[in-house]
């Protein structure tokens, strides 16, 4: 009994660790899991990935939000996060994000009876309704813009760069990618304009009615994205915002922190119903475990629900404490300092072509911004590439 305490305590702190820390993905360090998880049964196994997981999918809002730092899931967060942090709203950025995470752990709920009895029968019919799907939606992301030809140009732009970088040979090719696009260039950005973060309020408020349209919308396009290859929470938010209100950057953040829970922990669920790891979590357990029962996978969810609860309120008390001091240091010296050490782990974990691509994606990220046009375009870096692996040819 001890070791598995040990083991939801170790995932936990290790969550907050990487969920903290910018450009530290929880896929950069589940791969040792591997050699290190030998000794250990697979109650132990089970419960650190399951708790590492939830943990991250919460906390890692954080940098995002306040530092301008995205993963592959929390990229489209920076954009309206960042316009709250610059009125002061950081905090509430946050929390909007977490409501939608507590919201995903029960889409995760409804979502199980489909996944386990109706999904093994559909599964092998959905690869061929996602390119149309994936077109549908990159039309919208482009037509819905008034230059629609810059969207277009921006959208390819950063789409070749995608399949480019997607097929060098590169370890976390998604890291110099979407760091550059999206982390460095809002780094970058703010160093140049001496940008001064606004002291930050506390106050949050939420109406249960804006929790209904990003729930659906989360209940409709997460099971796509947990069931099939190369499409993420980013890909899955520009689905869905055509569900919820354009303009509502808080009803986005909810879509956004909803997608994420709900993608994570149905990636379990898939695991056990069609044997198919859609997250690296998922994997590391597939690599690991001789099976992959029933059981385990009520221990999985229970231990996402009860931690994701927990994460609730642990990230909240963490944001108060970014809100009550980031106004405090000086922006630009963050800034700097975050873009150092996310140069640094680019270098560390995708090498020197690695860093390759990481310029050039900031470098067209800080295009983007300079030419004024929306930065969700830059989604095409995903898209695109996901558009033609399910060319039907």
């Amino acid at each position: 009994m001890l070791i598995e305490i040990l083991a939801i305590a170790g995932g936990l702190i290790l969550g907050v660790v990487c969920g903290l820390i910018p450009g530290l993905h929880i896929n950069l360090i589940l791969p040792f899991l591997i050699l290190a998880s030998v000794p250990f049964s697979s109650l132990t196994i089970i419960l650190f990935v399951a708790s590492l997981t939830i943990v991250y999918t919460f906390v890692s809002f954080i940098p995002s939000i306040f530092l301008g730092c995205p993963d592959e899931d929390t990229a489209l967060a920076i954009l309206p996060g960042h316009e709250l942090l610059n009125k002061g709203k950081g905090h509430e950025a946050v929390m909007l994000a977490l409501s939608g995470c507590l919201a995903g752990l029960f889409v995760i709920l409804i979502l199980i009876p489909l996944f386990i009895f109706i999904l093994p029968s559909i599964f092998y019919y959905l690869k061929f309704i996602m390119f149309f799907v994936l077109l549908i939606a990159s039309g919208y992301l482009i037509l819905r813009e008034k230059n629609k030809l810059l969207s277009l140009f921006i959208f390819l732009l950063a789409g070749f760069l995608g399949i480019a970088s997607l097929n060098l040979d590169l370890k976390q090719s998604l890291l110099p990618l979407l760091s550059g696009l999206f982390g460095s260039s809002s780094l970058i950005t703010s160093i140049i304009k001496k940008q001064k973060i606004p002291k930050q309020s506390l106050e949050f408020s939420l109406e249960k009615k804006e929790l209904l349209l990003p729930s659906l919308a989360s209940f409709l396009v997460a099971p796509l994205c947990s069931l099939l290859p190369s499409l993420g929470a980013g890909q899955a938010a520009i689905i869905g915002s055509d569900i919820i209100e354009e303009k509502s950057r808080r009803k986005f953040l909810i879509l956004l922190g909803s997608l994420n829970t709900a993608i994570s922990g149905l990636a379990f669920v898939a695991l056990y119903s069609i044997n198919k790891a859609r997250t690296g979590s998922s994997a590391i357990l597939q690599q690991t475990l001789d099976t992959f029962s029933f059981n385990q996978l009520i221990i999985i969810l229970a231990t996402i629900f009860i931690l994701g609860i927990f994460s609730f309120f642990l990230t909240k008390r963490i944001s108060r404490f970014y809100a009550l001091n980031i106004n405090k240091f000086n922006y630009q010296k963050i800034s700097l300092t975050v873009l150092i050490f996310l140069s640094m782990v680019v270098l560390i974990f995708s090498g020197f072509l690695g860093f390759l691509v990481f310029i050039i994606s900031t470098a067209t990220g800080l295009l983007t911004i300079l030419l004024n046009s929306r930065r969700t375009n830059l989604m095409g870096s995903l898209m695109l590439p996901s558009i033609l692996l399910y060319l039907p040819i």
